[in-house]
């Protein structure tokens, strides 16, 4: 099989280039592999935030009131000073101020309306817990007051810590499967990068060679039939293809291996063999368009990553905009990233569930057809031009 060993010693010569697409991807599929597994949470814990307490005066609310506090903070001493407090908040020693101003607990037990004065690190998500904790004191101290006369500071801090003292305990269910699938969602996301660039590389230095006037010209003079060249050089690319598809998907089960496997693995598999076929017709396309083997890596930079910019590989698909979205959607990509979004949420497996994936593969399915019967036109058209 000449023409077959022909595309294989191409592919040899145009390995090393292909390679570092491989090494890069898998190193950094590892490298997630390892953070994911060991950063999934089995049980919920709340953060406590960096709170820096100034209180101009002291009472048994006030000492209540930062007892209580201290549940959802940590706090921090620091002067009360203000070049030292807005450095503190500078430099994220705390995310929160609060102060407590004179004469506070007098006209809160009068009734008036006072609050805690806070100045705080803005769209600061730790400080969450701190303002929830705060309404829930005050909240609940303002009723006592008003609804039970005469009470004493004492007797209200008792109370309001008898109230606030229960839990809601949290439980994370099935946080394994949560990681298993999560890790399957994001490694074949990013898949088509690395994938595309390779059968790219592969399959357009293959079709620079064949589409050479002399060695096009060379094979119809040759005593091998035409049928048979075609034959070989369509297994060659057939081989390569699913080479790189073994290759890469291969490494993703056996990287994942450590969580377990999971019924959403086939699925991700079989959409991703879709997605190859649609990478090699595109493939296919490119190298009956190039002329110029420099061209090469130019082209593959921007057909690969344009798409992946777009169609949610690099940046989530709910992040972007309708209007980047519908241009997206003239991608195989877009289709790709959307049925492993769907596999990964995937809990019960059936006929309603699934028929929204298989849309989408049937979708890519057809921009592999599309794709490949244009390469047929422009080839022919490419090679009736050069005879």
């Amino acid at each position: 099989m000449p023409v077959f060993n022909l595309c294989m010693k191409i592919i040899r010569k145009n390995l090393p280039s292909m390679m570092i697409y491989i090494v890069i991807f898998l190193s950094i599929s590892i490298a997630f592999a390892a953070t994911a597994t060991k950063n999934q949470p089995t049980s919920f814990t709340s953060q406590k935030a960096n709170v820096a307490f100034i209180s101009e005066e002291s009472s048994p609310l006030i000492d209540g009131f930062k007892q209580e506090l201290s549940k959802t903070a940590h706090f921090v001493d620091i002067p009360d000073e203000p070049e030292k407090l807005q450095d503190a908040l500078y430099f994220r020693s705390v995310t929160c101020i609060l102060r407590i101003p004179k004469g506070f607990t007098a006209a809160f037990l009068r009734g008036d309306n006072v609050t805690v004065l806070k100045t705080v690190i803005p769209n600061s998500i730790s400080n969450a817990y701190v303002d929830i904790n705060i309404n829930q004191y005050f909240n609940a101290a303002r009723l006592y007051v008003k609804n039970e006369a005469g009470i004493t500071q004492e007797e209200l801090v008792q109370h309001l810590s008898e109230d606030l003292a229960g839990n809601t305990p949290v439980q994370l269910k099935n946080a394994q499967a949560v990681t298993r699938t999560d890790f399957s969602m994001n490694y074949f996301n990013y898949l088509p990068y690395a994938l595309s660039s390779i059968l790219i590389l592969g399959i357009s230095a293959i079709m620079l060679v064949f589409n050479n006037k002399d060695l096009s010209r060379r094979n119809f003079c040759s005593p091998i039939s035409a049928g048979r060249v075609n034959f070989q050089f369509v297994l060659a690319n057939l081989t390569f293809t699913a080479i790189c598809w073994a290759i890469m998907v291969g490494a993703g089960v056996l990287i994942g291996m450590q969580n377990g496997v999971n019924q959403n693995l086939p699925y991700f598999l079989f959409n991703t063999f879709v997605f190859t076929l649609s990478a090699s017709s595109v493939s296919f396309l490119i190298g009956n368009l190039l002329k110029n083997r420099n061209a090469i890596s130019a082209v593959c930079n921007v057909v690969t990553l344009g798409p992946c910019f777009i169609s949610g590989v690099f940046v989530p698909q709910e992040f972007l905009s309708s209007s980047v979205l519908k241009i997206a959607s003239f991608t195989p990509t877009y289709w790709y990233v959307r049925a492993n979004n769907e596999i990964a949420a995937l809990q019960n497996f059936n006929s309603s569930t699934l028929s929204p994936i298989y849309s989408y593969l049937v979708i890519e399915f057809g921009f592999a057809i599309a794709f490949f019967a244009v390469s047929l036109v422009v080839g022919k058209r490419k090679r009736m031009s050069d005879n």
